[in-house]
Order: C-alpha cells, then sequence, then structure tokens
C-alpha cells in the first residue's frame, strides 16, 4: 500500500547495539526491566462518570451541507421548506389530475405492472418474520452508526481529510490549533438516540455495529435464499419498462390526495416495487460493500479497488445508504399506516388477506414492545456489562474479521502526489518531565528498550535506530474515527529490529510502550501479532513527509503496521518488548484502548 524504498547503510548496528547498554554504564538487567510496571489497570469494566478520563459531554450543530466553496446550509431549513413544497405539489398534483391529457396517462398507466403468471400470490409467514428481525437489528445498526459519526462527525469526498474539504458536517469549524486533535472534535449524542451516546463511546459503537452487522447480513442473505426459491423475488424486481410511467402515474395520485387503489396483497404498485427493489437490491448490498471499503486490511490489499473507491468516498456514501433507509422507512411506514393499515398489517404479520381482523395489529404491536423494550435498555445494559457486548460482538464478527488478520499488505499504491495537505492529530500528548527533557535535548539522550522473549536485548540511540537499513513507505492512515491520510514514512522495518532481537519460539506478541499517559493515567501501550512484524508496511519511523517526525506525530519513534487502524500505532515509543500473549500484559487486553475503552485487540474491519 505505499511506496518502498531499503538501504543499507555503513558501520555495524547490531555489534553497536548490543554494547550500548555497557558504553553508557547501565547494569546488564536493566535490559531485561520491562514498562509493565507503569501501566494501569481499569479499576471496573463499566461506562460511569470517569469514563476515557472523564471526557465532558460536547455537543455539535445542526446538520449542514456545503455549498459552493465557502458556504454552508442548515439542513433544519429542510423542513419548512419540504412544507412548503409539498403544499405546492399537492396544489400541482391536484391541478394535474384535472387536465385531459394527466386522465387519460393515468388511465393507460393505473399503477401497477402486470406480473407474471407464475408470480406467487400473498405473504407467506416467512416474510413476516423476516420482516421484524430485519427491522429489529436495523435499529440498533442504525443507532451505533450514529455513535461512529458523532467520533468524526465530518464527511469528505476526498481520499484526505483535510478541514474545510469536508461536505457535510454536524460539528463546528474546526479550531486554529495546530495540535487539535480529531477526539476533541467528537461529539455527544443522547442516550436513547446513539448506541451508546457517551462521547467518544466508538469502541463500544463499532462491537454492537459489526456485531449485529453479522446478523443483519445473515438474515438478509436467507431473505434472499427465500425469495428466489418461492418466486417472491417477482414481486419485487421491475419485469417492464412500464414501471416508469406506473410510477409516475402513482406519485401524481398520491400527491393529489386521491390515491390508487392498492391490492399489495396479489401486487405493489410500480412506486412501491421500484422502492422496494432500490433497498433490497441496491441499498442493502451497497451498506457492504461500503463498509468493507473502510477496512485498512481490505484496503491494502485490493489496492487497485482502493486507489479508486477510498475510505472518505466509502464512508460518505455508507452515510448516503444510512440517509436512504431513514428515508424509505419514514415513507414506508407513513403510507403502510395511512392506506389501510389493518390491511397492510394483517398481509405483513398475520400472512392474511383481511381489512376486517386485528391479528396482524396485535401481533404488530407485540412486536412493537419488544423493540421498544429492548430499545430502552440497549444503552444502559450496555454501561453496565460493555465488556459482555464487546465479547459477544466479537463471538459474531470475529470469525469473518480472522479472515483479514493474516492480509499482508505490498507497497506502491501512493507517490508523493498523494500525500495529503492536512493530517489529523491525536491521542494524549506526553506531559512527564522524561519526556519534556528528552524533546528539550533534541532526543540526543533518547534510548529504545527492545526487550522480552528474544535471544538479544537491546537499548539503543536514537543515532544507531537510524544507522539501521533504511525503510520508507507512502501509505494512508485508517483512524477507527474514520478520517484518514495519506503521508511518507520513514524509518526502519520492523523485520529489521526482530532479526536484531531474535525472538525466542514462545513469543507470538509485541507490546509497545508509548512516553504519553492515556485518560486514565498510566502508559498508553498496544500488542501487536509478531507475523505482523514481517509484513512489508510495519515499521518504526522517525521521519515523516522528507522531516523528522514532528511532536505531534510521536516523535522522536512511532509505529506504522497498514493493516490496523490507526489507535494501534503507538507513537513515543520508548519500549518494545515480545511477549508470549497479551493477556500477562496490563489490563490483558491487548492495548491501552481496549483494556479502557473496550477496543478490540484486531481491528482488521
Amino acid at each position: 500500500m505505499g511506496h518502498e524504498i531499503e538501504q543499507a547503510r555503513e558501520n555495524s548496528p547490531v555489534v553497536s547495539a548490543v554494547v550500548v547498554g555497557a558504553a553508557r554504564g547501565d547494569p546488564a538487567s536493566r535490559l531485561r526491566e520491562s514498562f509493565r510496571s507503569e501501566l494501569v489497570k481499569k479499576e471496573e469494566d463499566v461506562v460511569d462518570a470517569g469514563w476515557a478520563g472523564g471526557i465532558p459531554a460536547q455537543y455539535g450543530v445542526a446538520p449542514r451541507i456545503r455549498v459552493g466553496r465557502n458556504k454552508w446550509f442548515n439542513l433544519l431549513w429542510l423542513v419548512p421548506i419540504g412544507l412548503l413544497l409539498l403544499i405546492v405539489g399537492i396544489a400541482v398534483a391536484k391541478g394535474l389530475r384535472e387536465l385531459p391529457g394527466v386522465q387519460e396517462f393515468i388511465a393507460k398507466y393505473p399503477g401497477t405492472s402486470p406480473l407474471p403468471a407464475t408470480a406467487p400470490v400473498g405473504l407467506p409467514a416467512w416474510i413476516g418474520w423476516q420482516h421484524f428481525l430485519n427491522m429489529f437489528l436495523m435499529v440498533f445498526i442504525m443507532r451505533s452508526g450514529l455513535t461512529i459519526i458523532a467520533d468524526h462527525p465530518r464527511f469528505y469526498w476526498t481520499r484526505h481529510s483535510t478541514p474545510g474539504k469536508d461536505w457535510f458536517r454536524v460539528q463546528k469549524p474546526i479550531p486554529h490549533d495546530p495540535l487539535y486533535t480529531a477526539k476533541a472534535d467528537s461529539i455527544t449524542l443522547p442516550n436513547g438516540v446513539g448506541l451508546p451516546g457517551q462521547r467518544h463511546s466508538i469502541g463500544l459503537a463499532r462491537w454492537w455495529h459489526l456485531g449485529v452487522d453479522s446478523l443483519w447480513l445473515l438474515n438478509g442473505a436467507v431473505f434472499f435464499v427465500l425469495l428466489f426459491a418461492t418466486g417472491q423475488w417477482m414481486r419485487l424486481v421491475p419485469t417492464g419498462w412500464d414501471v416508469f410511467p406506473n410510477s409516475v402515474s402513482v406519485g401524481i395520485q398520491y400527491l393529489s390526495l386521491d390515491w390508487p387503489v392498492d391490492n399489495g396483497w396479489v401486487n405493489y404498485n410500480s412506486l412501491q416495487v421500484v422502492a422496494y427493489f432500490i433497498t433490497v437490491f441496491i441499498a442493502a448490498p451497497a451498506a457492504l460493500v461500503t463498509g468493507l471499503g473502510m477496512s485498512p486490511a481490505l484496503s491494502t490489499k485490493f489496492r487497485r479497488i482502493s486507489s479508486v473507491f477510498s475510505i472518505q468516498l466509502a464512508r460518505s456514501l455508507h452515510f448516503l445508504v444510512f440517509c436512504w433507509f431513514v428515508l424509505f422507512i419514514v415513507v414506508h411506514v407513513t403510507l403502510v399506516l395511512t392506506t389501510g393499515a389493518l390491511a397492510n398489517l394483517n398481509h405483513m404479520y398475520a400472512s392474511q388477506d383481511s381489512s376486517a381482523s386485528w391479528l396482524g395489529f396485535w401481533i404488530f404491536a407485540g412486536s412493537m414492545v419488544v423493540l421498544i423494550a429492548a430499545w430502552v435498555a440497549a444503552t444502559p445494559v450496555t454501561y453496565k456489562y460493555p465488556r459482555k457486548v464487546q465479547r459477544i460482538s466479537y463471538a459474531l464478527i470475529g470469525p469473518v474479521q480472522r479472515l483479514f488478520e493474516h492480509v499482508d499488505s505490498k507497497p506502491g499504491q501512493y507517490t508523493e502526489k498523494d500525500i495529503s495537505p492536512y493530517f489529523w492529530h491525536n491521542g494524549y500528548y506526553p506531559a512527564t518531565d522524561e519526556y519534556k527533557e528528552l524533546r528539550a535535548g533534541n532526543f540526543s539522550n533518547y534510548t529504545l528498550r527492545v526487550n522480552g522473549l528474544v535471544e538479544n536485548p537491546v537499548e539503543l540511540t536514537l543515532e544507531q535506530i537510524r544507522a539501521l537499513p533504511y525503510h520508507e513507505q507512502i501509505t494512508q492512515h485508517f483512524c477507527i474515527q474514520g478520517w484518514s491520510g495519506v503521508a511518507k514514512w520513514g524509518g526502519v522495518s520492523m523485520q529489521t529490529i526482530v532479526d536484531l532481537v531474535k525472538p525466542s519460539p514462545e513469543a507470538k506478541w509485541v507490546v509497545f510502550y508509548s512516553f504519553a499517559e492515556g485518560p486514565d493515567s498510566g502508559i498508553y501501550y498496544d500488542a501487536q501479532p509478531i507475523e505482523q512484524m514481517g509484513y512489508h508496511l510495519t515499521m518504526l519511523a522517525y521521519d515523516m513527509n522528507g522531516e523528522e517526525l514532528p511532536y505531534g506525530h510521536g516523535a522522536p519513534l512511532r509505529l506504522r503496521n497498514e493493516v490496523q487502524l490507526g489507535f494501534k500505532m503507538v507513537k513515543w515509543i520508548k519500549g518494545v518488548e515480545f511477549v508470549a500473549h497479551f493477556d500477562e500484559v496490563g489490563g490483558g487486553q491487548g492495548g491501552y484502548n481496549n483494556d479502557h475503552e473496550f477496543f478490540g485487540y484486531s481491528q482488521s474491519i
């Protein structure tokens, strides 16, 4: 996924690295000392007032869409504008219905297209169950999706996420602060809207989103199989071009308030067919494709696709699919309840063609009780049992995610012309006296300790690290919050470090420790699979875009592993430790965000 250069430097880095401890007069035992003592465990696995270090609530602004270069349109204005247009549209439609030509058009195209003779009549019980499950699962997908959006409340068409290039936002303009972070830009949602609503609870939101997505996709797969096995697809797929004039006819009839006579038990009107076809055969698959388009592992693997179909394009299209579903649900429910509620509910929930029976209504009412109860309980249950939510969701999405965890990436996708003009800052900046002194001295006294289950533990100065074979790559950064950026990184390949220290066979994970503390105190860290240390695009970077790595992006040293999301790219690194398993480190979840904010130890999608 990047342009890569390997270059041998003069001198022998192995020899000089081994003797650095003796040269400084440090005892040999120092090389074996771990930074684990500087980690802290979360006292209790709950989401409370102290969540994420007590991050205060922050609310955004009304949704805005860019108009032109610098103007923003408040979408709340669409409410009065929409009402006005609806009134005008009704008046125009009523006038059109009086015209002889329009009357002839409606007579010729009353609103329905004929079905094939083999088309089934009626709605079997499985459609009702599928309908309920789809509705039930979609509620949690949408709510968790809103929380994910709230963590980076801006959308872009460009590959990078440069301020001023967003086309949609629900947040204020970015302040003129060179160290403003993406986390600071996140907003809070009401607990009954987001899932969960707490600010920067994206880890839990993603577990909800991905876990329920897996069930929704399974339900959808069953639906597609039954749809084609029973012939019900003929009721949803347009079978002739007359579906379009019939749709226009239906639109005029609805808008004039002289509604067409429907018989959904036998045949949907053409406007319904078009709407159902778009929802089932276009929007649903698009939700899957655009969701996968935001995966760092897949983007690094399928470079031809991701070179055009960037993460920001995928994210924006995913959001528009979400908007389609919301619009469809609002219009669909409105028409179901206003065009013969009892008959429509009997069709879907009781599998019978009756406008007198109340059976469908009572089944629908029962399903609403279940849905509302689950809606109300979801957020408080998540706050009380976040680790269980994580485990259940990982059990659902884990088998799919593991397919991508071993996807190596190749260099060469991007060049310098692709480098982003802006690369977001993120994380808590290091504030210890130790780091401040090192930074003040331009890191002349900095050392990187690499130890653990290795044959040759070392402590390297920055000069010695720079003497190792040089590695350079231009790659795209994927933040779990949704922003992205392309940058050129220069440094040393992790494979070079692995060759230097010679891990033992028992070493299966590599832990990276930071100078920076996390929001709940204790230093930041993350664990990565040892096999990914040999990937082409896994490195320790000390240069960024041809210059020394800046403070805000992790000076003097940061990790790059391009098949993972950004929170795993540890910055301000002071130590690397090879271990048998991450459960023996920190809170045992594989990283600081995993321990404290319920992220996953691996986030390849």
